[in-house]
């Protein structure tokens, strides 16, 4: 019997938006040596079974490390996602620190335009779009799954379709035990795909907030950058502060740096410690 040739894909797995092992947001980057097939790539992000795994493919014929432009695509197990922030801070990470890009900047095209990373004293610094809730009147049935009784606020972002909810304290954020079963219950075509609880946060935290995205094979994500796309701009207006610290009460924890840009862009600032290395065979 023939066997095919397997093709061997370099796959890294990264805790993003934190400085600790085992904590923040985990993400498996795989680095493609072609481009596969959507079916191929959903396929391994289920193998992986990680919150994201993020797909890499160098646009630029030269040595890996001369790259400074690539196309990345984020999968969940089950669907594609936009736009992920803490796939990208891992990505970057092992461009910087494993394979040693020879730049400080490198850039990404993807389905939610260009993205660039850049290597910092702080960390990396992550430039993305912002997106700007506007107040709804929130589904019953979501409050009631989530268990929340009441809250400040409630907001919707169409791009991203994500709610967001500001309630009273931060001991309401960390204290919120969601009945998942009836979130995947509720129809998804209704326009949400990701749920955001938010409150003001104590010292050295300017605001918490937690995510929950199981309409998207996520439950509760440990670390959520594309949330703070959205929390951003929020809380700047409440706040009136342009940079803010955060900090994501999920049990594994994440805390980040965003800075509101005057062109609707925001900086992501985080880090990130590579767990694992090793090789996929397709």
């Amino acid at each position: 019997m023939k066997h095919k040739r397997k093709i061997k894909i370099p796959v890294f797995q990264v805790d993003a938006f934190t400085d600790e092992p085992f904590k923040g947001n985990p993400a498996a980057v795989c680095i493609l040596p072609h481009r596969f097939k959507d079916r191929i790539l959903q396929a391994i992000a289920a193998e992986m079974n990680l919150s994201e795994t993020a797909f890499l493919f160098p646009l630029e014929n030269k040595p890996l490390k001369k790259n400074k432009i690539f196309s990345l695509r984020w999968f969940t197990p089950t669907v594609e996602v936009p736009l992920c922030g803490h796939a990208t801070l891992a990505t970057a990470a092992v461009l910087f620190y494993q394979i040693d890009v020879l730049t400080s900047e490198v850039n990404f095209t993807t389905k939610s335009g260009k993205l660039t990373a850049r290597k910092d004293k702080k960390g990396i610094i992550l430039d993305f779009p912002v997106y700007e809730p506007v107040p709804i009147k929130p589904p019953i049935n979501i409050l009631k799954a989530l268990q929340i009784h009441r809250f400040k606020k409630a907001l919707y972002e169409n791009r991203m379709k994500v709610i967001l909810i500001h309630l009273f304290d931060a001991k309401d954020v960390r204290n919120l035990v969601p009945n998942y079963d009836v979130m995947k219950s509720i129809n998804k075509n209704k326009g949400f795909l990701g749920v955001i609880v938010t409150a003001r946060g104590q010292r050295p935290y300017d605001f918490i907030s937690r995510f929950f995205a199981p309409w998207a094979g996520i439950n509760e994500d440990p670390v959520t950058g594309v949330a703070h796309t959205i929390l951003a701009p929020y809380w700047s207006k409440i706040l009136g502060k342009d940079e803010m610290q955060c900090y994501q009460a999920s049990l594994r924890g994440g805390e980040l740096i965003v800075r509101l840009l005057i062109n609707k862009r925001v900086n992501l600032i985080g880090k990130a410690v590579i767990v694992l290395k090793g090789e996929l065979s397709v």
